[in-house]
């Protein structure tokens, strides 16, 4: 199988779910990384690290802001190039926005949330959750080129130590896909992962009481080297920022470590979290669904257990 693995970067490093996705496509065939835009020419051979044999680059102007079209004129060269059988993205807004623009362009078929691939009988198929992530369903294409979109953290990157030819190439773009402009970006301040990429979330709901007693996540967060996370309700309270919301409407994560803090355990959250590895649930309310199906379960008051498990995690620094 022939893939095209689409990597997002910035600021001169890739997005870590690219990556993960491209090993993935490694191990199932021929994959090559696909790197547009501002920057990319220097990054590219990192890329045969991670299992690309080799990387196609464009630094055409029209793809210096991170608009989804031009992006689309970019692949859909390069799908017609190189007759590839797939195309396959990490999650992200932008990611899904060029999957979806590519699927229409081609007139291809999209599968999106996917958390495993592999290929039978020369075929691929992909694995997602259905029915609210109750069930796991094999998913197929009936034509090509098959777009895959990832689920955030189903796949780690895995240095492989290769090396990959890096080939630039030009692209045409059409009218309506540069009528676009970007006017503005502000970029949230973070001193930490995001809750895509980190390996251990601590996630907060309604039970911390107040939006101030985030701030004993984000101490327990920060000892462990990790992100954190918040249930709906507390980012349409305000309480914090939409870009942490877990769930349903909100972002699918898989981290080693889900630590939930005063988090009920609704299913929609649910939906968005119990790819974790581990679940450790902290709940003064014994009844909470959480304790359902968390893999470690706290019965008490999380503001008096949150403090000691960070001073802890500190002291053995």
């Amino acid at each position: 199988m022939k893939s095209l693995v689409y990597l997002e970067h910035y600021h001169g490093a890739f997005e870590k779910g690219g990556l993960g996705v491209l090993g993935k496509a490694a191990s199932l065939g021929e994959a090559t990384g696909v790197v547009l835009g501002e920057g990319a020419s220097g990054i590219a051979a990192g890329a045969g690290a991670f299992g690309a044999a080799k990387v196609y680059t464009c630094e055409a102007s029209e793809l210096t802001a991170p608009l989804p079209q031009p992006r689309v004129d970019a692949l859909a060269t390069l799908v017609e190039n190189t007759g590839a059988d797939a195309v396959l993205f990490g999650a992200s807004v932008l990611a899904a926005d060029v999957a979806s623009g590519l699927a229409a362009r081609l007139d291809a078929g999209l599968n999106w949330d996917l958390t495993d691939l592999s290929v039978t009988d020369g075929g691929l198929v992909g694995k997602r959750p259905a029915l609210g992530d109750t069930v796991v369903v094999d998913v197929g294409w009936k034509g090509g080129p098959k777009i895959g979109l990832v689920r955030a953290g189903s796949f780690d990157p895995v240095e492989s130590g290769g090396t990959a030819e890096v080939e630039s190439f030009d692209t045409s773009f059409s009218d309506f896909s540069t009528l676009a402009a970007l006017t503005g970006q502000t970029v949230e301040a973070s001193s930490g992962p995001s809750i895509e990429d980190a390996d251990i979330i601590v996630a907060g709901g309604r039970g911390l009481g107040s939006p101030e007693a985030f701030t004993l996540l984000e101490e327990l967060a920060a000892a462990l080297g990790g992100a954190v996370g918040a249930t709906r309700a507390v980012v349409d309270a305000g309480w914090y920022p939409y870009s942490t919301q877990v769930g349903q409407t909100g972002k699918s994560v898989s981290p080693r470590l889900y630590i939930a803090c005063g988090i009920s355990g609704a299913i929609q959250h649910k939906v968005g979290m119990q790819g974790s590895g581990t679940i450790i649930a902290i709940n003064k309310d014994p009844n909470a669904p959480i304790f359902d199906f968390c893999d470690v379960g706290v019965v008490g008051d999380l503001h008096q257990i949150v403090p000691k498990l960070t001073e802890l995690v500190r002291s053995r620094g």
